[in-house]
């Protein structure tokens, strides 16, 4: 199965634009599920709710998700990808799942960070996995890595595949998801954005890039520069995540004591 990232530095507010950017790269690119950055194509640093709620769109029915179920079709891939949502007089930060067959599903974030707080309610969806053929993939967004309940959770549910859209701006992701991968025998797709934004007075934020592919075994197969685009792809065997045996005598999963954990 081939899998990637596509590591992007788009522009705020240029919605069009961006997913244009993104289609040009795609034509040369044999893929299977390929996942893009956090807010894909809005940008990131907003400055008011009038401004979320401008650039928030409806799923399945807005112009992103409408886009990326073309570009899916078109190139028989599935797609992961970050957006802001809309939904009734409510905005989430969520990611849609498409492939060539059309809509699959949303997934809202669960741990929304620093002022995202401000902006976006915390996902009400769960923590949800698709089948798509060759794989069963899960999705958590950027700050979601912090909690290793998110990753576990969709470990327990049979994901092989982690997808994770981001838009990093703390040193410490890159490294920690390698421990996810471990801790539950799975591979993650972290895309990442780079480039920085100051908008309306407020802090500069510097996205770290370092994009990243893990396998279950803790091997970093595919980690991005910090200031480039990239598009990456790379060749895994989706059968090393279902075994979770770590001897002759350890299972990773069934070995689990969920009733001494403190929730």
């Amino acid at each position: 199965m081939n899998v990637g990232y596509c590591q992007t530095h788009p522009e705020f507010g240029e919605v069009q634009r961006n997913i244009e950017q993104v289609a040009s790269r795609l034509d040369s690119v044999d893929c299977d599920l390929l996942v893009l950055p956090e807010f894909a194509f809005s940008g990131y640093q907003f400055i008011s709710q009038e401004e979320v709620f401008e650039l928030s769109e409806r799923v399945p029915d807005g112009p992103t998700t409408q886009a990326c179920m073309e570009l899916a079709r078109r190139h028989r891939m599935h797609l992961v990808v970050g957006l802001p949502e809309k939904a009734g007089q409510h905005c989430y930060n969520s990611a849609i799942v498409v492939g060539p067959s059309g809509f699959l599903g949303c997934y809202r974030k669960t741990h929304v960070f620093c002022e995202e707080t401000l902006f976006f309610r915390p996902g009400d969806s769960g923590f949800q996995v698709w089948d798509i053929g060759p794989a069963r993939i899960g999705v958590m967004i950027c700050f979601d890595w912090y909690y290793p309940e998110a990753a576990r959770t969709l470990a327990v549910q049979g994901a092989d595949i982690v997808c994770h859209p981001s838009n990093l701006v703390l040193p410490h992701c890159p490294d920690a998801m390698v421990t996810r991968c471990l801790e539950n025998r799975i591979f993650s797709i972290t895309a990442n954005r780079i480039g920085r934004e100051a908008r309306g007075g407020k802090s500069p934020l510097t996205f770290i890039g370092k994009s990243e592919i893990v396998s279950p075994k803790g091997h970093i197969l595919s980690r991005a520069s910090a200031d480039a685009p990239e598009l990456t792809v790379v060749d895994i065997d989706v059968e090393e995540a279902r075994n979770k045996s770590i001897n002759p005598y350890n299972d990773l999963l069934k070995d689990r004591r969920p009733g001494y954990y403190a929730s």
